[in-house]
C-alpha cells in the first residue's frame, strides 16, 4: 500500500510518501480501507520527537480515521467487508484495575491509533474489532474523520469532567483548532456562554460563527483582562485549555471562584506554572483528560446525525500531499480540522 510516514524526527519535510507494509488482520482485528484521516496535534509531537512513537521508526501518523472494512481476522463477528466504519482511537487492556472500574482512558497499557500503532496516513490501517463503530450514512467520511479525537475529547472535557451547565461562562482557547472549534459548539449545546481566543484577526468571524459570544486575539490582547471585562470582573466557570506554558498559567487567573480548568493537551510546552494561592483561595479545580469513551463517541455521532453538532473541516489534502497538510497545521493556518484522503 501507499502511506505517508517518517523515518526520522523533524518537521514536515521528514514526511515521505511511498510504499509501506500492508497491515494484516490477526484474530480479533479489522483492516480498514481509509477514506479520510484527520490531522491532530499529537501527530506533530510524534513527528518532531517530543512524543516518540513507542514502536519506533518508521511510523505512520493518524489517529482519526473513517473508511470501509477491508478484511476481518478470526473470531470477528458483526463486521464484513464494505461496511462504513469509524475507528475509536483509544486502545486499552480491559483487565487492569482502571479498565475494570470503567476508566479505560487511564489504562496502564493505554495507547492511541497513529501513536502507539501505525495510523491512518495510509491506504489501509489495522485496529481491534472492538474499536470499530458503524459510520452513519448521514455523515460523510470527511466529516466523520473530524470527530474521534478532537470532538470526542472536547465532549468528555466539557460534559464528563467540567459538568458544563446552562448559563455558565466558558473560555475556549485556540478556537481555530479542532478541539477549540468543537468545544465552542458543545458548550453552546449545553446552554453556556462562550468567550474564545484566536491567534489572528481573520479567525474572529470563524469563532463567532460557531457560537462564541466574544473573541479575543491573544497576540494583540490580554485574554485574562478581556475575560474579566466580558464577565463583569467575575471570571469564567470553565476553561478548556490545550496549549500549556504561559497560556495554562494565565488561564487559571481567568477562572471565577469554584471554577474548573480542564487540561486537554500541551501543544506549546509540557510545562506550566501554577499559583497555588488562586487554587486554594478560590476553591478551583484543575482537571486533566485525554479522550472520551467509545460510548461517548456514539453519543457524539447521534448529535451529528441530528444536526446539533457539526464537524468543522478546514481543508482536504490528497494523501500524497501529506507533507503540505502537516505544514498547514504547523503554520497554524487552519480553521478546524485538516484531512488527508488516499
Amino acid at each position: 500500500m501507499k502511506a505517508a510516514f517518517f523515518k526520522e524526527h523533524g518537521g514536515a519535510e521528514k514526511i515521505l510518501y511511498d510504499d509501506y507494509r500492508d497491515p494484516v488482520a490477526e484474530a480479533g482485528e479489522v483492516v480498514v480501507r481509509v477514506r479520510a484521516c484527520a490531522l491532530n496535534q499529537v501527530d506533530m509531537l510524534l513527528l518532531d520527537g517530543r512524543f516518540p512513537p513507542p514502536e519506533g521508526l518508521p511510523h505512520v501518523n493518524g489517529c482519526e480515521v473513517t473508511g470501509t472494512v477491508e478484511a476481518v481476522g478470526a473470531g470477528v463477528k458483526g463486521l464484513a467487508p464494505g461496511q462504513r466504519a469509524i475507528i475509536f482511537p483509544g486502545f486499552s487492556c480491559g483487565r487492569c484495575e482502571y479498565c475494570l472500574r470503567g476508566a479505560r482512558t487511564v489504562c496502564v497499557r493505554y495507547g492511541y491509533l497513529g501513536a502507539h500503532k501505525d495510523g491512518g496516513y495510509a491506504e489501509l490501517v489495522k485496529a481491534p474489532a472492538a474499536n470499530i463503530l458503524p459510520l452513519p450514512e448521514a455523515i460523510s467520511f470527511e466529516a466523520g474523520a473530524a470527530v474521534p479525537m478532537a470532538m470526542l475529547t472536547s465532549w468528555h472535557a466539557l460534559i464528563a469532567q467540567a459538568g458544563c451547565r446552562p448559563g455558565q461562562r466558558v473560555l475556549v482557547q485556540a478556537a481555530g483548532s479542532g478541539v477549540g472549534s468543537a468545544a465552542i459548539q458543545i458548550a453552546r449545546l449545553c446552554g453556556a456562554r462562550v468567550i474564545a481566543t484566536v491567534g489572528s484577526d481573520d479567525k474572529i468571524d470563524f469563532a463567532r460563527s460557531l457560537g462564541a459570544e466574544h473573541v479575543v486575539n491573544y497576540r494583540t490582547q490580554d485574554f485574562v483582562e478581556e475575560t474579566k471585562r466580558w464577565s463583569g470582573k467575575r471570571g469564567v466557570d470553565v476553561v478548556i485549555e490545550h496549549i500549556g506554558g504561559e497560556t495554562f498559567e494565565r488561564s487559571v487567573y481567568a477562572l471565577a471562584r469554584l471554577g474548573t480548568l480542564v487540561s486537554i493537551g500541551s501543544h506549546d510546552t509540557h510545562w506550566g506554572r501554577l499559583d497555588l494561592r488562586h487554587v486554594y483561595s478560590k476553591n478551583l479545580r484543575i482537571l486533566g483528560t485525554n479522550l472520551g469513551s467509545i460510548t461517548e463517541l456514539e453519543t457524539v455521532l447521534e448529535h451529528l446525525v441530528d444536526g446539533r453538532l457539526k464537524p468543522v473541516v478546514d481543508r482536504v489534502f490528497p494523501l500524497e500531499d501529506a507533507r503540505a497538510a502537516v505544514q498547514h497545521v504547523l503554520d497554524r493556518k487552519n480553521r478546524g480540522k485538516v484531512l488527508v484522503v488516499p
